[in-house]
């Protein structure tokens, strides 16, 4: 399946860095505050759209409703957040590249999409591209991890696009590099404007 991008369609992804003093907190405070953070990056992705938004609901699965026909897609981590608007169904997921246990390469993909891979790249490296991948998909679609095995790699394009085919449909993926963490999002035909803010003590 061929992508081609709408220069006049842009998908305003925001990533936030969390403020050092949040990992003191404990542990239920932390979530909660991540949580937030990551509404103010919707609420700034939002923004850059020209767009309001409304009361962010989930369904009894949790999958985020769509306000007023936009729709959107949060993730958080330790370290930084990420948040995205759209007019159509989105997935956005962040991760820091770490090292991983062997299990989970076995769990997250098929020998035949391992070898879609260069072998000169980074196992480590490839791996988060995979799952990004396929959370992004799967956030986007609203079923859950539950069908990871079942999202697919079928084509790595070059070193920050790869397709995941899901349910016989192809997903387009744009990833994102900074200071060691991969942020995946569902591209499909959509211009992709990344903005990353700087360290500040935001609430």
């Amino acid at each position: 399946m061929a992508f081609e991008t709408n220069p006049n369609q842009v998908l305003h992804p925001v990533v936030l860095p969390v403020p050092e003093r949040v990992q003191e907190f404990k542990p239920k405070d932390r979530v909660l505050y991540l949580s937030r953070h990551a509404r103010r990056a919707l609420t700034k992705s939002a923004a850059k759209s020209g767009i309001r938004t409304g009361e962010l609901l989930k369904d009894e699965n949790g999958m985020p409703l769509p306000f007023g026909g936009t729709f959107w897609s949060l993730t958080h981590k330790s370290l930084y957040v990420a948040g995205v608007v759209a007019p159509a169904p989105v997935g956005i997921d962040i991760e820091r590249i770490r090292d991983i246990s062997g299990g989970l390469f076995r769990k997250t993909a098929a020998d035949s999409e391992w070898s879609l891979a260069d072998k000169s790249e980074k196992s480590l490296l490839t791996f988060f591209r995979f799952w990004t991948s396929k959370e992004a998909v799967l956030k986007a679609t609203g079923i859950g991890i539950k069908d990871l095995l079942k999202c697919q790699v079928r084509q790595i394009l070059d070193d920050c696009h790869l397709i995941i085919q899901y349910e016989s449909k192809d997903w387009l993926i744009e990833h994102f590099f900074y200071d060691q963490h991969i942020a995946s999002i569902v591209q499909n035909d959509f211009q992709i404007d990344w903005a990353v803010e700087k360290q500040n003590d935001i609430g």
